[in-house]
């Protein structure tokens, strides 16, 4: 026998259909008939029908059941889905059964994955509190070991296939919370059950698995699905399978897709379009990653101490079938790339203008207010106009380092400034490169020193903008990046992005 291949199987059929119904794993307690969808509960050698499972959601994953890869030096093989949903959004769990007869979780939402195993002695032995101790943005210790609250939602099983550890009751609410600690662990807290049930894992990647396999998603991903604007009537194309929200190309309005396309289609007018540098649909070349614009924002911001004074900032969501998603922001202080963390960077103790991630040290830059003001393309969670969150921006050197946290959910965001000539060129508009300059573009001469000419058309150009300043005290942060003259802000505002269901990856 191959090595890593399965060692035993247990198979007996259906109590519902009599199809065979197999057993990978020893510790698998309940299964997914794959005919007939009956609910089957093992006890020793028999199968009793509990009930029916829910058809799954198509999320377009590239995983599916028998899958293998390789985790460390253990082998393992995809046997069991958990698909859970909560307000903002579904993710999924995929039961992995390891070849030294244990088992593990491979977490999957939005393209990013994080593997689970069940907790080692010192958290399984703490006595974990009731869901409402946790709150979020707060820092605890579980075990011995620091970790900030990112998420603690309110959640339910929505659908399962193959074999499986455990089985919430379909349909029913209970509590999940996760933490993170800033060495990138995530600690994640099960109320499905009598006794709350602690894993803990990390990020991982597809090619870090070595995944054999996988489902072949091109087709169905290409193809996308179609329906009418509720507004207008005109034909709208979802080419994501996560998608959650997306914009009538016609007349703007945003609609809400979290039901799914069969359920009644809420939708919000937009007025005011904002018309993206980049096009929806555009490919480019970023740090060696080719991505795909499938989304743009435009984000409106003030801050506590300057409530009446608001600036604007554009990001883009880019897309990648083995990377997931990341943001491409355009602020007044330049373009930066960024994705969602997995792990919660720690603040200093007694200095909450610093911040440490990876090994890295970060100083803060600006807190703030955000909102959602335009939107257009889709996304992978609800977005809405008007949408808040409080920010935080950090920065070392060209690093940027953002947290955005909402009532249920903590996220952040890592990342890098990026030269404006590199994002024009990547997405070959450079003919176009002068609209992408921002403050990281120097008008200093390559020459040492500067000539009287300059200076003189540099005093010019002051007088000027002063003489339009005396006109026109501010711009339209809805339209464009923009600060009024009586704020010396330098950042043009968040290094990330929103991040729905960050808290289950």
């Amino acid at each position: 026998m191959a090595e890593g291949a399965i060692q035993r199987l247990y198979s007996v059929p259906c109590p519902g259909c009599g199809a065979p119904v197999e057993f990978r794993s020893a510790q698998s307690t309940h299964a997914v008939c794959a005919y007939c969808q009956s609910t089957v509960v093992r006890q020793g050698e028999t199968l009793t029908r509990i009930g029916k499972m829910a058809e799954l959601f198509d999320d377009f994953s590239p995983l599916q059941l028998m899958a293998s890869g390789l985790f460390g030096q253990r082998r393992f093989t995809l046997v069991g889905r958990l698909q859970y949903q909560y307000p903002e959004g579904r993710w999924t769990e995929w039961n992995a059964a390891l070849d030294d007869g244990t088992v593990a979780v491979l977490s999957e939402d939005n393209g990013a994955y994080v593997f689970s195993r069940p907790a080692d002695a010192s958290v399984a032995a703490a006595a974990l509190p009731a869901a409402e101790h946790f709150r979020v943005g707060a820092t605890t210790a579980v075990g011995g070991k620091a970790y900030t609250v990112t998420s603690n939602q309110t959640v339910s099983l929505c659908s399962a296939q193959g074999e499986l550890g455990h089985l919430p009751a379909l349909g029913t609410p209970f509590a999940m919370v996760e933490l993170r600690s800033d060495d990138g662990e995530v600690l994640s807290i099960d109320y499905g059950a009598a006794v709350p049930a602690a894993s803990t894992g990390r990020a991982v990647s597809l090619e870090e698995l070595k995944l054999s396999g996988l489902r072949d998603t091109s087709t169905k991903q290409d193809t996308g699905r179609q329906f009418n604007c509720p507004n207008c009537g005109a034909p709208v194309t979802v080419q994501l399978g996560s998608s959650k929200s997306i914009a009538c190309p016609a007349c703007h309005s945003l609609i809400d897709l979290s039901q799914g396309i069969g359920g009644e289609l809420a939708h919000a007018l937009q007025d005011e379009p904002v018309a993206p540098l980049i096009a929806l649909g555009s490919l480019g070349q970023l740090q060696g990653v080719s991505w795909q614009v499938v989304g743009f924002q435009h984000r409106m911001g003030y801050t506590p101490q300057d409530p009446d004074e608001h600036f604007g900032w554009s990001e883009y969501l880019l897309y990648n079938r083995q990377r997931g998603f990341a943001f491409l922001v355009d602020s007044e202080e330049g373009w930066s790339l960024v994705k969602p963390t997995t792990g919660a960077p720690k603040m200093s103790p007694g200095n909450t203008q610093q911040a440490t991630y990876l090994g890295t040290r970060y100083q803060l830059k600006e807190s703030y207010y955000a909102e959602t003001a335009y939107v257009a393309g889709e996304f992978y969670w609800q977005v809405t106009r008007g949408q808040k969150t409080s920010n935080r921006d950090f920065a070392s050197g060209r690093n940027l380092l953002s947290s955005e946290q909402s009532a249920n959910e903590l996220t952040w965001s890592a990342g890098s400034l990026i030269a404006s000539d590199a994002v024009a060129a990547a997405f070959k508009i450079e003919g176009k490169k002068d609209l992408f300059q921002r403050s990281d573009a120097s008008p200093v001469s390559r020459s040492g020193g500067v000539g009287c000419i300059t200076v003189i058309l540099v005093v010019v150009v002051i007088l000027v903008l002063l003489a339009l300043m005396s006109r026109c005290t501010s711009c339209d942060p809805r339209v464009e990046n923009c600060s009024t003259s009586s704020s010396s802000r330098s950042s043009g505002g968040s290094f990330g992005g929103f991040s729905s269901g960050g808290g289950h990856k």
